[in-house]
């Protein structure tokens, strides 16, 4: 007897949550657009995180993290982005006090070099650039300012 289609997207989802951290508001999604209903999908969600395939904490940790060391995102665009995909705010607030400051400071230095070396920070309109550039990253007024300062004692 073929597996039905529940149990397919069950595998093919647990494969998924295997190989990549995933959290649960994606997987319901793909769920539903694979032709489950809304009362399977969320059977389904259940099963994956009893068996701990999924788990927003360990999602929010690890998007947090990566986000800020590889895509040198800031903070507030991490929040941002957990809020988009339905993470609780007591989850996010966790992931974001797991995150290094060193990490985040990196980011930021390395975001500012990058925007810095097309401008003149003596000009008032390319250092509003530059504090707008690493806003728009998810940085902190304290944080931009902070590093607008250091680059222009440069």
């Amino acid at each position: 007897m073929a597996p039905s289609l529940k149990e397919k997207l069950t595998l093919r989802m647990a494969g998924l949550c295997a190989r990549s951290e995933q959290c649960s508001a994606d997987i319901y999604t793909k769920l539903c657009r694979g032709g489950l209903t809304a009362d399977e999908a969320r059977e389904v969600l259940e099963k994956l995180k009893e068996r701990r395939f999924i788990d927003d904490s360990r999602f929010a940790a690890a998007f947090a993290r990566d986000k800020v060391r590889f895509a040198g995102w800031g903070p507030r665009k991490v929040q941002a982005a957990l809020m988009a995909k339905r993470i609780p705010s007591t989850l996010i607030r966790e992931a974001l006090d797991s995150l290094e400051a060193a990490d985040i400071e990196e980011a930021l230095m390395k975001a500012a070099h990058a925007k810095a070396r097309s401008l003149d920070l003596a000009e008032r309109t390319d250092a509003r650039k530059l504090l707008q550039h690493l806003a728009s990253r998810g940085f902190s007024p304290d944080h931009c300012m902070r590093a607008l300062r250091f680059l222009s004692q440069r």
